[in-house]
């Protein structure tokens, strides 16, 4: 059956650039907060760039929150959107005015912590990916593949972690749980590794 993959707005990302990204892997993806759409999709991908504090705003104003809770399908969060996955978040939420962290969606077990400040922050490029563990998700990618990283914040890695990468300390770059995906890089600007780590998470049932 031919994948009919939905993006879930979170505010803030560019969509459009990943619909494509989707196109060159021969996979029509629609960007759509519409609940039985994204029910009935075979694919669901969560992207996002910013905040973690105004994209949970977003989900949860929309009730997307609930509904990503739900999914049985395949479920890809993209840099800000891997991090959402998580339990919380360290970040400070400054619309708030408070200190304390951002409660994410808990569907990976885990706190977001901030990347140290050397060698530079936020972690802004291309990087390798390294521990890798066997997995359809991986299947074709290798250590000497590079993908493009966006983020000052990120999760240390443990037992769902599928590959880690390395900026001041080191990370979890593509995580996985029964359903639920992670790449904390934008494959949708990482060339050739990333469409094909697209691909490999469209072909996932």
């Amino acid at each position: 059956m031919k994948p009919r993959a939905v993006i879930v707005p979170s505010g803030g990302a560019n969509y459009g650039s990943l619909a494509e990204a989707c196109r060159r892997v021969g996979v029509s993806a629609v960007v759509s907060g519409d609940p039985q759409r994204i029910l009935d999709a075979t694919h669901v991908v969560l992207p996002g760039v910013g905040a973690a504090a105004h994209a949970m705003r977003s989900l949860r104003a929309s009730g997307l929150d609930r509904v990503l809770a739900r999914i049985a399908q395949p479920l890809l969060g993209i840099c800000l959107g891997m991090q959402l996955l998580f339990d919380g978040s360290e970040e400070i939420d400054a619309a708030a005015g408070s200190g304390a962290g951002i409660e994410c969606l808990g569907l990976l077990r885990g706190t977001v912590r901030r990347l140290p400040a050397a060698p530079n922050w936020p972690h802004m490029g291309w990087n390798t990916l390294h521990n890798r563990v066997e997995h359809p998700l991986l299947e074709g990618i290798g250590d000497r593949d590079w993908f493009y990283f966006v983020h000052g914040y990120a999760a240390q890695p443990n037992d769902d972690t599928l590959a880690a990468s390395d900026h001041g300390d080191r990370f979890a770059a593509v995580v996985a749980r029964g359903r639920v995906f992670g790449a904390q890089f934008h494959p949708e600007k990482s060339a050739a590794a990333g469409r094909r780590l697209l691909a490999n998470f469209f072909a996932l049932a």
